[in-house]
């Protein structure tokens, strides 16, 4: 009943919230060290980035359609759109401010569409936690009754068994005594006593 808590360490925590910045980061720097190599200005780089770019994108359109569409696809699809645009212009850019206003811009859209996901995760993680506890309520609920109720039978048993300790000591001593006929007791409605045993305290 009773689970582990184990604390995760902060860079657990963290890696997550820092990984759409990671990820355009290391477009920019990958597309500036492209463009010291020989990138800039490059048509026929610049026209493969586009047509890449642009099939993510039909890529992403195709698989985001009709009911059957799978958003994690879609979704990986036009981040792979992006990736390469914000790569073909910081590969094909002169200077440093038009890729870096697309990196903003990139990692301001990454982080949009992160925390959309961030919250479902939360009130999945949040219903599951709910709902554990309210099993956990049950099921002590359960116990707690099972054992009021073991505990009331033990003390009836108990009470049971004291009542005819005490009967059998009562007909015991009353057996010892002048006078006694064990047959006005049957029919009085008390449990006969065995002869041998009457006769056995007779004797003594």
């Amino acid at each position: 009943m009773n689970e582990p808590i184990v604390a995760r360490h902060w860079l657990t925590l963290a890696a997550p919230k820092a990984a759409p910045a990671l990820a355009t980061s290391t477009v920019l720097i990958l597309g500036r060290i492209w463009n010291a190599n020989g990138a800039e200005h490059s048509v026929g780089n610049a026209a493969l980035i586009v047509v890449l770019s642009a099939g993510a994108a039909a890529a992403g359109a195709f698989s985001s359609a009709g009911r059957a569409g799978d958003p994690v696809i879609a979704g990986t699809a036009f981040a792979a759109s992006g990736g390469l645009a914000l790569a073909g212009v910081a590969g094909y850019a002169d200077g440093l401010p038009l890729p870096l206003l697309l990196w903003a811009l990139a990692t301001a859209v990454a982080y949009g569409i992160a925390a959309r996901y961030w919250r479902t995760d939360r009130r999945e993680t949040l219903a599951h936690e709910r709902q554990t506890a309210v099993r956990r309520e049950e099921h002590g609920h359960v116990e707690r009754v099972e054992a009021l109720r073991a505990g009331a039978q033990i003390e009836v048993a108990r009470s049971g068994a004291a009542y005819a300790e005490q009967l059998a000591q009562a007909l015991t001593a009353r057996a010892v005594l002048p006078g006694f006929n064990p047959a006005e007791l049957t029919q009085a409605g008390l449990p006969e006593l065995p002869a041998a045993d009457i006769t056995k305290e007779n004797r003594a």
